[in-house]
């Protein structure tokens, strides 16, 4: 008590005497500061900010409830983060190609990309998928594609992440049929299917069916990977796609969490303890501009799971608090104008990651503010993720922010915010049904709206698009990466293949015991793998749940 008043008595006598000669000579740059968030930064942290922190059931020690300074006693010390590129494109050889090349760069996971019509189960000769094959990420019709993305990578020696989620039964499906063809059993394999379909309707767009068949086969997944896949990473709820929609960090966070929720209520519901599943869930937020918002983001994530595991579901393993966390550099901050300079940001998002305490994270690349990654650009982003892994001595020590009376004030106040999200959330009977009323989204509508008027008005500066503008910018298009345009014609070739060489009769069997399986109420996951083993094709697979479910088609008006 005594040294917070002569810590206090010291601030005022500053603020009286040096800093006001200061002003008097030259005032700041404006009158208030704020996180992009929103939240109020002052011009100076002391002690007397921290004062109702705890320090042993607040910030505590890594490993440790309530885990704010990291998921594993020893982290980067033990082990770096899993360095991931986010990678796929064309054909399954072209995505091949890249993945071994990048393996044989040091890269230390996977991270697969699919195209938009895989994304939303046509196959690549579907009339939808016209002028979107192999586009934004890898054309995966059949297990033959699938097959081929993995020719020469060994399962049992890889992790692989896949961004899927709408058909995300079909993906993993393939993956432990190209596994069993390696001799690679089910139980061996790591990984993580992203399966976040609440966050498809939150902010990405990429749903097929109604909200809770989709449910449904998420919980498919969890529910079968708890019994044959217990290194799989069935879930990774993903706050990064809330945020690329326009959310601030705190909306990320909150709507995140919430998602989680809304997963492990569904889940429990299936007759599931909390206990055997929630150690294989993984969360995915973005890296933006903010360092010091999204360090403290990222250990206010890990307290209130923390706490949200032990008070609200009573999970009894230590395994079940941790927020396992994948981050990458959200795209929305990268940008085409002057385009070398994202090397610059792409840096300080993996440095955000790094002290934000991630166990992978996932580097863009100079050029995807204007195009898919090419191989060289993609080489750097995995060049600075080994810099700051071995040349900068950031694995030497366990959250280093930790103490700075700002960090751990912007912890404290991220999280508090984040928990006042739930309660609204909670209030309105919980996820779905904020999803539904469109709370979730006008919130997020109306973030964007903000920091598009910040743009606008100049009050948010990027270099090179606001200020700092160049005007004449060329010589990059030869740097690009150019995609085959004659790449929907050799997909539709290798599918007719496919069909012109399966047994038919197989696949009409295995389709109509999936349709049979659905009428049950069934998990589908046993008969989505039996089809696919049969060369059925996604589309193939996808028409038999759309005939059951139908399509959702968003009709509200926000």
């Amino acid at each position: 008590m005594s040294e917070s008043k002569d810590i206090r008595a010291a601030s005022e006598h500053w603020e009286s005497t040096v800093l006001k000669k200061q002003l008097a000579r030259s005032p700041e740059l404006r009158d208030a500061f704020t996180t992009p968030s929103g939240i109020p930064v002052k011009r100076l942290y002391t002690p007397l900010d921290l004062a109702h922190t705890r320090y042993v059931e607040d910030i505590g020690f890594p490993g440790a409830f309530p885990y704010t300074r990291g998921v594993y006693p020893t982290m980067y010390r033990g082990r770096p983060w899993t360095m991931r590129m986010y990678a796929g494109y064309g054909t399954a050889e072209d995505t091949n190609r890249r993945f071994r090349y990048l393996l044989q760069e040091g890269m230390l996971g996977l991270s697969i990309a699919f195209d938009l019509p895989t994304q939303l189960g046509y196959d690549s000769d579907d009339v939808l998928s016209e002028g979107a094959v192999g586009r934004v990420g890898v054309a995966v019709d059949t297990l033959a594609d699938m097959e081929m993305v993995f020719d020469g990578i060994p399962l049992e020696k890889v992790s692989t992440s896949m961004t899927i989620n709408a058909p995300a039964t079909v993906l993993l499906a393939m993956y432990i049929a190209v596994a069993e063809k390696q001799g690679v059993p089910p139980a061996q394999l790591s990984g993580t299917t992203q399966n976040d379909i609440l966050k498809e309707f939150i902010a990405r767009g990429t749903y097929i069916f109604p909200p809770k068949p989709s449910m449904k086969l998420g919980m498919d997944i969890v529910e079968y990977c708890a019994k044959h896949l217990p290194k799989w990473n069935t879930m990774s709820i993903t706050g990064y796609h809330i945020r690329e929609a326009g959310a601030d960090a705190v909306q990320e966070l909150a709507f995140t969490l919430a998602n989680a929720i809304a997963y492990i209520d569904a889940a429990k519901a299936r007759g599931l303890d909390v206990d055997d599943f929630a150690s294989r869930l993984s969360y995915s937020l973005g890296c933006h501009r903010d360092l010091f918002e999204e360090v403290a983001k990222f250990r206010a994530a890990r307290r209130l799971f923390a706490r949200i595991m032990k008070d609200r579901f009573d999970a009894k393993r230590s395994e079940s608090y941790l927020f396992r966390t994948f981050s990458g550099s959200c795209g929305s901050t990268l940008v085409a104008q002057q385009p070398l300079n994202n090397t610059v940001r792409i840096t300080l998002h993996a440095l955000m990651g790094v002290l934000g305490g991630h166990q992978a994270i996932h580097t863009a690349s100079w050029d995807e503010g204007h195009a898919l990654p090419s191989e060289e650009a993609s080489k750097l982003a995995l060049r600075t993720q080994q810099i700051l892994a071995h040349e900068t001595g950031l694995c030497g020590t366990i959250d280093p922010l930790a103490g700075s009376y700002y960090v751990e004030s912007l912890t404290n106040e991220i999280e508090k915010r984040a928990a006042d999200y739930l309660h609204k959330i909670d209030a309105l009977g919980g996820m779905l049904s904020a999803i539904e009323s469109g709370y979730v989204g006008g919130e997020i509508q109306r973030s964007s709206l903000q920091q598009q008027q910040g743009l606008d008005s100049g009050e948010t500066v990027i270099v090179g698009v606001n200020e700092f503008v160049e005007e004449d910018e060329q010589g990059y298009d030869e740097q690009y990466l150019h995609i085959d345009q004659g790449i929907d014609d050799k997909q539709i070739g290798k599918l007719a293949v496919v069909r012109a060489s399966r047994n038919a009769s197989d696949v009409t069997a295995a389709l109509k015991k999936l349709g049979e399986a659905i009428d049950r109420g069934e998990n589908l996951m046993p008969p989505i793998i039996d089809a696919v083993k049969c060369y059925a094709s996604i589309g193939e697979v996808c028409a038999v749940m759309r005939e059951k479910w139908g399509e959702y088609r968003d009709t509200s008006i926000r």
